[in-house]
This record gives C-alpha cells, sequence and structure tokens, in this order.
C-alpha cells in the first residue's frame, strides 16, 4: 500500500511516499528465503536503542506463528549483554551459544543477564531447532552474520523520541548511561555501515493511520 501525503514542498515537486506493509506478507517472504544457518532462517531486527526493535520482532513473529513451523523463538541481545559495558561485544557469547549449535543443526541456549541481580541467571534459556529465529539488537545485523542472514531488518526512529521512550521505559537515572549508549551506537552504525547493507528499513515512528500489529511503514 502506498500512501502519499503532504509533505510542505512547493508546487511540482514529488512528495515521498510511505510505504505500508503487511507482517503477513513479510512472514511469507521471510518462509520462502533460504535457511543460510543451518537448517534456520535466521532474522536480525537492528537499529537503535528505543527504535522499536522489540515492537516490530514481536509483531514478525506473531505473523510467522500462523504459517507452517509456528512462532519462532525471539532472542533479545539485551539479555546477552554482561551489563552497560557490553554493549557490542557480547557477541562472541551469542555466537558460541545460540548460532554455533544451530549451525550444525542442534538446539542452542544461553542464560538471561538480570538487570536488577546484576549477574547472568543459572538458568538457560532454551533455542531450539526451528524453520526461523529472530535475533532482536543492537548490532544483530552486523557485518559478521550478514552470510548466514535471510532478513535484515533497520528500524528507526527520531533520536528525541527514542530518548523519551528509554527514559519512560527506564526512568531519568538511566541517562548517563544511555547517552554513553547513543554515542556508541551511532559509532558503530558507520563503521559497520549498517543502514545500507540491510534488506528492510523500518519506520519505527510512522505519522500514518494503521494497524501497527498487522502493518509497519517501509522506509528503504
Amino acid at each position: 500500500m502506498d500512501v502519499g501525503g503532504p509533505t510542505g514542498r512547493s508546487a511540482g515537486q514529488v512528495p515521498p511516499v510511505v510505504v505500508v506493509e503487511a507482517y503477513a506478507e513479510l512472514a511469507r517472504r521471510v518462509l520462502a528465503g533460504p535457511a543460510r544457518l543451518g537448517r534456520t532462517r535466521l532474522v536480525a531486527v537492528d537499529g537503535p536503542s528505543g527504535a522499536g526493535k522489540s515492537r516490530f520482532a514481536a509483531h514478525l513473529a506473531d505473523a510467522l506463528a500462523a504459517l507452517p513451523g509456528g512462532r519462532p523463538p525471539v532472542v533479545h541481545t539485551d539479555d546477552l549483554l554482561d551489563g552497560w559495558d557490553d554493549q557490542l561485544t557480547f557477541w562472541p557469547r551469542l555466537d558460541s551459544e545460540v548460532l554455533a549449535p544451530l549451525r550444525q543443526g542442534e538446539p542452542g541456549s544461553y542464560r538471561r543477564y538480570s538487570w536488577v541481580r546484576r549477574c547472568f541467571l543459572p538458568r538457560p534459556v532454551p533455542v531450539p531447532v526451528t524453520p526461523v529465529l529472530i535475533v532482536e539488537g543492537v548490532s544483530a545485523a552486523r557485518a559478521v552474520v550478514r552470510p548466514e542472514l535471510t532478513l535484515a531488518v533497520f528500524v528507526t526512529a527520531p533520536a528525541p523520541l527514542r530518548l523519551a521512550r528509554a527514559v519512560e521505559r527506564d526512568g531519568p537515572e538511566i541517562l548517563p548511561e544511555l547517552r554513553r549508549w547513543h554515542a556508541g551506537e551511532r559509532a558503530h552504525f558507520a563503521a559497520d555501515d549498517t543502514v545500507t547493507r540491510v534488506d528492510l528499513v523500518v519506520d519505527g515512528a510512522p505519522t500514518v493511520p494503521l494497524d501497527a500489529s498487522r502493518y509497519y511503514v517501509r522506509v528503504r
């Protein structure tokens, strides 16, 4: 669905087109795509914090639940971080505990980090071998994993809104760490060239009316 809207541009200029797409159709595209991580189709949902990655991943998982193979597991990279200082260096943990077993057609698992207790919980979270696995979080679509991705998504939103969302969720006391975190994100995305390498860029703060549980707005 292509939706044009007023932009305040002068007459004669072509307004930008907002493309509204259905999660159900994207889910079918994922299942029709090649499995590049063993027998699993790996979907990475990347983007800066507060952009709406978790929401996008949940809605895509819901859409996949209605198709053969059922609802896929969703791994949130925040659950693998060893606190604030592990922003981008957690990857070997994800790779060895989750991705490496799946490459061999075997189930993986990981221990979830507790931001309250500030330690990894002892009980492992299983990651079974399924047709699709969604990994959601900052740097999920990084260069090292791109050859194994069936779909790479980047979710974006204006910086002030992302900051407001994070503060509303976690409280103003996280602001010093959050500002440092945002600087780290910007540096990573620039060095990794993430946004130009993904398959799909999504607006995490759309202004067009839509059922957000069924549709998303594609930017590119």
